[in-house]
């Protein structure tokens, strides 16, 4: 049996998290506060958690400077399509591994696997010359393409196949026996006992896809074509130094969907990679 603890306990223990959790929150706030100050109130000593003077013209300035909302949506559809794109993928190469029996299966998954041992920086230039020779260069193909069926679906695949694994093969036999295919048997039996990890599978994808930073500076030239990462770095003043509060402005927009994610879908991101039997 668990123990429960003490009111004191209780209390120690909390304090204790609040603590811990100020590094991780504290950088947060400054950000989401320095937006709204001055230049000169920014890097003022003691630095202040709430504005002095509230003024919401770092945000006006960022919709100004560069077209940020089109570069907000390119972010947000390139995000949607990657994680729709590495769902499919990744939920149908990890039935096929996981329920399939073909020859060569066990070693074919490991070969996919190495893929999670190739740093992107090791492909980016092949890879830009068969986009550039395909004409895909200052387009948004790369930035789908690359995640969906390349290497950062593997972890995907792999999550999605240790899910199946824990299927019951109760459930497939009972399927074939009331008639169904095996593709049907996939979308209409495991597909719906799969949520928790789709869910997982999702999250990560999502965010991963959203905080892309090295594809699009090597594929995008065209600002009406940058993703957000990218756009975060041009805002610079005459002399190329950096508009902080303008950029800080521009990094609370652009961190608000992540922070979202992961206040409403942490329960399901726990979840999927505990059904997983991953740590």
């Amino acid at each position: 049996m668990s123990r429960k603890l003490s009111p004191r306990a209780k209390l120690v223990l909390y304090g204790v998290l609040l603590v811990l959790c100020v590094p991780f929150v504290f950088p947060t706030w400054w950000m989401a506060s320095s937006s709204l100050k001055p230049v000169s109130e920014v890097f003022a000593f003691p630095p202040s958690l709430l504005p002095g003077n509230p003024t919401a013209s770092a945000y006006e300035k960022v919709f100004e400077l560069q077209p940020f909302g089109q570069q907000y949506f390119n972010s947000m559809y390139i995000a949607v399509a990657v994680t729709l794109g590495t769902l499919i993928v990744s939920s149908m190469a990890g039935y096929a591994f996981a329920r399939i029996r073909f020859r060569g299966q066990n070693v074919l998954f490991l070969v996919v696997l190495t893929g999670l041992l190739i740093p992107s920086e090791v492909t980016i230039v092949p890879l830009f010359q068969m986009f550039n020779d395909w004409g895909m260069i200052d387009t948004h193909w790369p930035l789908v393409l690359v995640p969906v069926l390349g290497a950062p679906s593997v972890l995907a695949t792999f999550i999605m196949r240790q899910f199946f694994l824990a299927l019951p093969g109760e459930l497939e036999e009972a399927a074939r026996m009331d008639g169904l295919g095996r593709f049907a048997i996939y979308w209409r039996i495991a597909m719906p006992l799969a949520r928790p990890a789709l869910a997982a599978v999702a999250i990560f994808t999502f965010l991963h896809s959203w905080n892309l930073y090295l594809e699009p500076i090597v594929y995008l030239t065209t600002p009406e074509m940058f993703t957000l990462p990218q756009a975060l770095t041009q805002y610079v003043d005459a002399y190329g130094g950096p508009m902080w509060n303008v950029q800080l402005a521009a990094a609370s927009l652009t961190a608000f969907p992540v922070l979202a994610v992961f206040v409403f879908a942490q329960r399901q991101f726990v979840e999927g990679l505990a059904h997983t039997g991953l740590k």
